[in-house]
């Protein structure tokens, strides 16, 4: 007798562009964002070379601070294709993707936030997904990662890379309430760009 799974409960987490940038090809795959993510550590603290040197949001366990999230419940009934998605939608490799599995059967390369799995315990979720990159302040600055020396940073960016940092922070979910995120917006230059 050959007896069907039920399907896996798979939720995408997302605090940043994921939530308000449309795309379609990964957006016809969950259902809509709703409030009430694990709660994790964030900060501006990646620079995006595809945002001219913009400072993205990313788990960040060092400098970030805790932060509400988002998520979607993804309409895949495999968590490999579910995984497969985020990780087109975000163009990085798949050790950049975080995941859980509440059974244990797998574990991912990004360090899997204490947070998660009692959140999905809450609501259910057999499997959680989201993007695992890294800050990679350091490597490109070859400074630590700091309030003054991203704003150093940012400070240097040509006007369309200053345009976009400007753009990505703004439009930053309100609950992404970082020491980073604050500081910038009260810096005159940064407001007005």
């Amino acid at each position: 007798m050959n007896v069907e799974k039920p399907a896996l409960k798979i939720a995408i987490l997302g605090w940043g562009s994921l939530i308000w940038d449309e795309w379609p090809e990964f957006d016809k795959h969950h259902e809509e964002w709703l409030p009430g993510g694990p709660v994790l550590n964030l900060e501006f603290s990646r620079i995006s070379e595809s945002r001219k040197g913009a400072l993205t949001v990313v788990i960040d366990n060092d400098h970030g601070a805790a932060c509400d999230t988002q998520y979607a419940v993804s309409t895949r009934k495999n968590p490999d294709d579910a995984i497969a998605d985020l990780r087109c939608r975000e163009g990085t490799i798949i050790t950049r993707m975080g995941y859980y599995f509440a059974d244990g059967s797998r574990t991912c390369d990004p360090q899997v936030p204490e947070t998660i799995a009692p959140w999905a315990a809450e609501k259910g979720f057999d499997v959680v997904i989201w993007t695992g990159l890294p800050s990679n302040f350091r490597a490109k600055t070859g400074k630590d990662f700091s309030i003054t020396n991203a704003i150093d940073h940012l400070r240097s960016l040509l006007p369309e890379g200053k345009g976009m940092a400007a753009t990505y922070v703004w439009r930053a979910p309100d609950f992404v309430k970082t020491k980073l995120r604050s500081a910038l917006q009260i810096e005159p230059w940064f407001a007005g760009s």
